[in-house]
């Protein structure tokens, strides 16, 4: 039998999470909104995250029971405790919808957003339910990374990169109980999207089940290996990478009002989630400047395959963001009234700045950071991005460049914008290098990588 204070964590901390979802949406806080939710949900975690494994929601909870199924040894979510679970949290979720439409005495719908269809939703809902159920089982039940301090803020902060960019397809739920709740308070207004909601992110679950066997196969062994096989270092590099061109696309498809700060969230929580694993590179101009700068130990074939899953995903991710947006995609270069030299300029400093902090709080064993690598990391973006977005779009990444200009090349003169991503990275391949000659002269040598 599920304990008592197991359940009441969970109703607790779903009905805190679709309280806060109802009350940015009826009073209007756009901007704000996707840092509130992710905000409340990874304070929740923390606190409550040691009663009941702070799951809030149906499809952690699905993701977790499939996996636990399949590891060695007793886990923490049998299939009872799974169901007892996601029943506390539809009910959560329901209190906490019907609380805010009585406090505002107003109520809104669930479903596509106007010019979507389901397919969109479907994409949208599916890709990242998978995303945070991916990241929930690299930081809170994986080996290699027990005992960290920063799997909440990891969790938490899915939401921003979701909400920005999916929220203007979907509304961004990622949760059955949110969508539960949502819809069944609003059922005077219309009721039944919360079903294929349920289904599209049950869905997304049980692929993050599955993704997370193929990234960590040693998690169901009896004792895990100590370094990944290159083949969970290619799948982490491409699920890495994909997530992060995806979020690029709808961020800047959607006109989000944070697109930055989204965008920064999920190469967050794709580092805390994978950084053990490849080293978290998911970007081809990180991959040279560690390669470059001696610091870490790293093989030319390593490098070439790194790069080549890379710029896959990218590609990948491009035309997922194209389909969910049936045909509309976006240019690379010079924003308006910047020219060649001011994008030059821009993406050399900035990628430069990246690569830098990567090799900075990553690698080197003289600055390395135990627990705010990704932060870190993550915030070189929200630098670049809000710095420099309006002269070159502030892309920082060769598998970015060219995962645009593939998806904009659909549209005819595919040579004229594979070459712009052909500048775009060579302006990004010399910031790298840049930024693996200057970590020599303030670092010195990284002895344990030289010996």
């Amino acid at each position: 039998m599920v304990a008592r204070e197991k359940l009441v964590a969970e109703f607790l901390g779903t009905f805190l999470l679709v309280f806060t979802v109802g009350c940015n949406i009826l009073s209007n806080t756009p901007v704000w909104a996707g840092v509130s939710i992710a905000c409340v949900l990874m304070v929740m975690i923390y606190s409550l995250g040691a009663v009941s494994g702070a799951n809030f929601n149906p499809a952690v909870s699905l993701s977790l029971a499939i996996t636990h199924s399949s590891m060695k040894g007793p886990g923490d979510m049998d299939w009872r405790t799974c169901g007892t679970y996601m029943c506390m949290q539809l009910l959560g979720g329901l209190v906490g919808a019907f609380s805010y439409a009585i406090m505002f005495w107003n109520a809104f719908t669930l479903g596509p957003t106007k010019g979507f269809g389901v397919i969109s939703v479907a994409l949208c809902e599916i890709l990242y339910t998978f995303m945070l159920c991916f990241v929930v089982l690299n930081v809170a039940i994986a080996k290699r990374t027990e005992g960290n301090q920063w799997y909440g803020l990891a969790i938490g902060f899915v939401i921003i990169a979701g909400a920005y960019g999916a929220g203007v397809v979907s509304g961004g739920c990622f949760n059955p109980a949110v969508a539960f709740g949502i819809d069944t308070s609003s059922m005077g207004l219309g009721f039944g999207w919360c079903i294929a909601y349920t289904l599209f992110e049950l869905i997304g679950a049980a692929l993050a089940a599955v993704a997370f066997k193929a990234v960590r196969p040693g998690e169901f062994t009896v004792y895990a290996p100590e370094e990944a096989s290159m083949q969970s270092k290619l799948i982490a590099e491409f699920l890495g990478t994909f997530m992060l061109v995806l979020t690029v696309g709808l961020n800047i498809l959607g006109d989000s009002p944070a697109g930055a700060f989204s965008i920064a969230a999920s190469l967050m929580c794709m580092i805390y989630a994978l950084g053990d694993v490849s080293g978290a590179h998911f970007n081809p101009a990180v991959t040279l400047a560690i390669a470059a700068s001696k610091t870490s130990r790293i093989t030319p074939n390593e490098v070439g395959l790194y790069m080549l899953v890379q710029f896959a995903a990218g590609s990948c991710a491009s035309f997922v963001y194209t389909f969910i947006y049936r045909g509309h995609t976006f240019p690379l270069g010079p924003m308006p009234e910047f020219n060649w030299w001011h994008v030059g300029i821009a993406e050399v400093v900035f990628t430069f700045l990246l690569c830098y902090v990567v090799l900075a709080v990553a690698v080197h064993e003289r600055s390395k950071s135990t627990t705010m690598f990704a932060l870190a990391i993550g915030s070189c973006v929200t630098v670049g991005g809000f710095a420099i977005g309006s002269i070159s779009g502030g892309s920082l990444n060769p598998a970015v460049s060219f995962g645009v200009s593939c998806s904009r090349g659909l549209a005819g003169s595919f040579i004229d914008h594979l070459s712009k991503a052909m500048v775009y990275s060579l302006f990004e391949f010399i910031g790298a290098g840049l930024a693996a000659g200057v970590i020599g002269l303030t670092h010195g040598p990284n002895v344990k990588a030289v010996l």
